[in-house]
């Protein structure tokens, strides 16, 4: 007799869900692989899952693709309880991980203890949560590639907000304030020397041009000025983010005489 799917189940099958590109919603993918083992369905079911979830979403609806209709009525119920609770939806979901792994959220997210002293331990836990999700969202949005250089090790890597955390809670977890950087210009994107135009060109502030005589600006800035990042096929920059950050964070501090 075929098992039902549990509410539990489905909620790890659409936190996995926005945490893969469309391409990856297949049964040989790793994480699909690993979902699987831990709640006892095999690849196949986690895959179909994972594409019935994709046939609620509008931005895959909206970019011509399609997920998998049959079996949606499963899913679509979960979907709209989670729609627009992203942050409710990835803690739940690794509460529900930890439970099954016979372990704490702690110490799924490798959380030392001491980092936990004085702090609202709660708030602190899904904070991590929150951050990793978002990570996991935009490397993956954008194939662990950095949108400026093609750098590919994960480790070099950085999910940036356009508009950072604490500036607009209601948009921390929207993959479309995200971009996937390497250090280097995750740093100088978030310290306003380099920002991108509407057309997604890099754009180089006048304080970082006071360095153009140095080897290092023309190596790793004047290179890329004027050059359209590497774009994701969905989930693309929000202008509107990307105005906030010209307006609020490009080139402050410095003014042109």
């Amino acid at each position: 007799m075929r098992k039902l799917w549990t509410h539990d189940e489905l909620v790890l099958t659409l936190d996995l869900y926005y945490r893969l590109p469309f391409g990856r919603l297949v049964r040989t993918t790793p994480e699909v692989i690993e979902l699987a083992n831990l709640i006892g369905r095999s690849n196949n079911a986690v895959a179909l899952r994972l594409v019935n979830f994709a046939a609620c979403d509008p931005v895959i609806i909206e970019s011509g693709r399609t997920g998998m209709v049959g079996g949606i009525s499963i899913c679509k119920p979960i979907w709209n309880e989670y729609d627009g609770q992203k942050e409710k939806l990835f803690y739940e979901a690794q509460q529900i991980k930890a439970s099954l792994k016979n372990c704490t959220v702690e110490k799924l997210l490798e959380i030392d203890e001491t980092e936990l002293q004085g702090l609202d331990r709660k708030a602190y836990v899904k904070q991590r949560v929150n951050q990793q999700a978002f990570r996991s969202m935009i490397l993956n949005i954008y194939d662990n590639h950095c949108a400026i250089t093609g750098i590919n090790v994960p480790e070099l890597l950085v999910a940036s907000h356009i508009i950072p955390w604490a500036e607009n809670t209601e948009e921390r977890l929207n993959p479309e304030n995200g971009l996937c950087l390497s250090s280097l210009y995750d740093k100088a994107f978030d310290r306003g020397y380099i920002s991108l135009d509407n057309q997604y060109r890099v754009i180089i502030a006048e304080k970082l041009k006071l360095y153009h005589r140095e080897p290092f600006y023309e190596k790793h800035f004047a290179s890329i000025e004027g050059t359209t990042i590497h774009l994701p096929e969905y989930h693309r920059p929000n202008k509107t983010f990307l105005e906030w950050h010209r307006d609020m964070i490009f080139n402050q501090g410095y003014e042109v005489y």
